[in-house]
C-alpha cells in the first residue's frame, strides 16, 4: 500500500483529503502545519507528500525543499488557493511534481496522485535497474588472477571516471561486452543508461536509422518520428559492438558524431546533441583494417584515446578455475539441477583449448549440467571431443590471419549445408545477409552453385 503524507493547517481540508485518499486505498498520515509536514516527510517513508502552500512559519515550499532534499524520489503535490498560480510555478521548477487549484474535485485530486505516483514507481525501479547493474558489474566480478586480466582492471579503474572514448579489441568470446559494462557501471554516468547495438546485426540499409532515428516520412515506411537508439544513452554510455563490420561510408558519419556529440536524424537537417559516453568494440586489429582500406583512418585515431586488449583464454589458463563455480551454479539454477564435478574435471577444462574462448567455456559448463546423468559431472562430460579441431600447439599466425582462417571456415561450412543460400547462411552465422556479402567479399569467397 502507497503511503501518502498530507498537509495542512486546515483541519477541516486536511481531514476531507484524508478520507478521500484512503477510500481510495492509500495509507495516509497528516500534518497539521509547516513544522510537523517537515518532521514527518523528512523521517517516513513517503511515496507523495501533498502540502498546501501557505501555512504559519513553515510553507509548503519549506516542505518541498526538506523533503526533496532528504528524499528525493519522493513526489511531491502543492495545492494553491485562486491567485497563487506564481508561487505554484516556483515550487515545480524547485522539484515539486504538480500542483492543483482550489476547489478541486475528488476525481481531479485523485488523477493527479496516480500520476504522481506512476512517477514514483518508475523512478524506483529505474534505481533498482541501476544498483543492479552497479552490483553486477563491479570491479570484482570481472573474474580472473592472471597477469593479463590484473592490466586490465587496472586501466579500468584509470578510465571509468573520465569521458574518454574507449576501444576495447579481443577476439570474440572474450567478454569485450562485460569490460564496457564495467567501465559503465564505474563511471559518473552509472545513474543513466547502458545503451550496446551489434553493428554486425543490423543491416547496413537500417543501421543509420536504428542507430540516429528518423524523421516521419523520411523514407518508405518511416510513419511516424522515431528517437534513434543514440539517443536513448542521453546522459550515459553508447556500446558500439563490432564496430569495423560498418561500411566506410557510415564511418564517415560516426567520426562526425565522435567529434560533435551531434546526430541528425533521417530526413531532417537540424542537428540534436547528445551528450554519451562512447565505447567501441571488435575483434580486429584496426591497424590492418585501415591499411587494407576496410576501416577509416581518422576514425581509428579517433577511438584509440583509451584502448584495451583483451587477451584469450589460452593466452592465460590460470583464468580458468575461478569462472567455474559461478557458471556452475548459474546453470545449476537454470536447468534446476545440483550437480557438482568429480574429480579431475576442472583439470580436463583448464587443458583444453578454446577457439570460441570464454564464450566456448561457458557453453560446455551449461552443457555438461544439462546433460549429467546424474549428481556429478564426468570427464567425459567436459572433454570436447566433438568440438571444433584445436589449432597445434605451437602453430604461429597474427591474431588477425587466425580470425580470418576461422571466418573463412565458418562461411564456407555455412554455405555448403545450405546449398549456396546467402540468407540461411547468414541466419546460421548469426548476422545480417549484409555482413555475410561483405565479409564473403573481403575474403574472396564464392557461394556454391545450387543443386538443382
Amino acid at each position: 500500500m502507497e503511503k501518502i503524507l498530507v498537509v495542512d493547517d486546515q483541519r477541516n481540508m486536511r481531514i476531507t483529503l484524508a478520507i478521500m485518499l484512503r477510500g481510495a486505498g492509500y495509507q495516509v498520515d497528516e500534518a497539521s502545519n509547516g513544522d510537523k509536514g517537515v518532521e514527518l516527510g523528512t523521517t517516513g517513508a513517503y511515496d507523495l507528500v501533498i502540502t498546501d502552500l501557505r501555512m504559519g512559519s513553515s510553507s509548503g515550499i519549506d516542505v518541498l525543499r526538506a523533503v526533496k532534499k532528504t528524499l528525493a524520489l519522493t513526489e511531491v503535490i502543492v495545492m494553491t488557493a485562486y491567485g497563487t498560480i506564481e508561487s505554484a510555478v516556483e515550487a515545480m521548477r524547485l522539484g515539486a511534481h504538480d500542483y492543483i487549484q482550489k476547489p478541486f474535485t475528488e476525481q481531479e485530486l485523485l488523477m493527479k496522485v496516480d500520476r504522481a505516483l506512476a512517477k514514483r514507481r518508475l523512478a524506483g525501479q529505474v534505481q533498482l535497474l541501476t544498483s543492479e547493474f552497479k552490483e553486477k558489474y563491479r570491479f570484482e566480478n570481472i573474474i580472473g588472477r592472471s597477469e593479463a586480466i590484473r592490466a586490465v582492471l587496472g586501466r579500468i579503474i584509470r578510465v571509468a571516471p573520465t569521458d574518454a572514448i574507449v576501444l576495447i579489441t579481443g577476439e570474440s568470446g572474450t567478454g569485450k561486452e562485460l569490460v564496457a559494462k564495467a567501465i559503465h557501471a564505474n563511471s559518473k554516468r552509472a545513474d543513466h543508461a547502458f545503451v550496446p547495438v551489434n553493428c554486425a546485426a543490423i543491416a547496413e540499409s537500417l543501421l543509420e536509422s536504428e542507430l540516429f532515428g528518423h524523421e516521419r516520412g523520411a523514407f518508405t515506411g518511416a510513419v511516424a518520428a522515431r528517437k534513434g537508439l543514440f539517443e536513448e544513452a542521453q546522459g550515459g554510455t553508447f556500446f558500439f559492438d563490432e564496430i569495423a563490420e560498418t561500411s566506410m561510408q557510415f564511418q564517415a558519419k560516426l567520426l562526425r558524431l565522435l567529434e560533435s556529440n551531434e546526430v541528425r536524424r533521417v530526413g531532417e537537417n537540424s542537428p540534436i546533441t547528445v551528450d554519451a559516453r562512447i565505447v567501441a568494440a571488435t575483434n580486429k586489429d584496426l591497424r590492418e583494417a585501415v591499411a587494407a582500406k576496410q576501416f577509416r583512418e581518422g576514425l581509428s585515431y579517433r577511438l584509440h584515446v583509451g584502448p584495451f586488449l583483451l587477451p584469450p583464454p589460452r593466452a592465460r589458463q590460470e583464468d580458468l578455475p575461478p569462472p567455474f563455480p559461478f557458471f556452475l551454479d548459474k546453470y545449476n539454477k537454470r536447468h534446476q539441477k545440483n550437480v557438482r564435478p568429480a574429480d579431475g574435471v576442472l583439470e580436463a577444462l583448464t587443458k583444453q583449448e578454446y577457439p570460441g574462448n570464454i564464450r566456448e567455456f561457458e557453453n560446455l559448463i551449461e552443457q555438461a549440467v544439462a546433460l549429467a546423468a546424474g549428481d556429478v559431472i564426468s570427464i567425459d562430460d567436459v572433454v570436447n571431443v566433438d568440438g571444433p579441431p584445436k589449432r597445434a600447439k605451437g602453430a604461429r599466425g597474427t591474431l588477425a590471419s587466425v580470425v580470418e582462417a576461422a571466418e573463412r571456415d565458418a562461411i564456407e561450412q555455412a554455405l555448403t549445408e545450405v546449398d549456396g543460400n546467402r540468407e540461411k547462411a547468414a541466419e546460421a552465422l548469426a548476422i545480417s545477409p549484409t555482413t555475410l556479402w561483405r565479409k564473403m567479399t573481403r575474403l574472396g569467397i564464392q557461394a556454391p552453385t545450387a543443386k538443382s
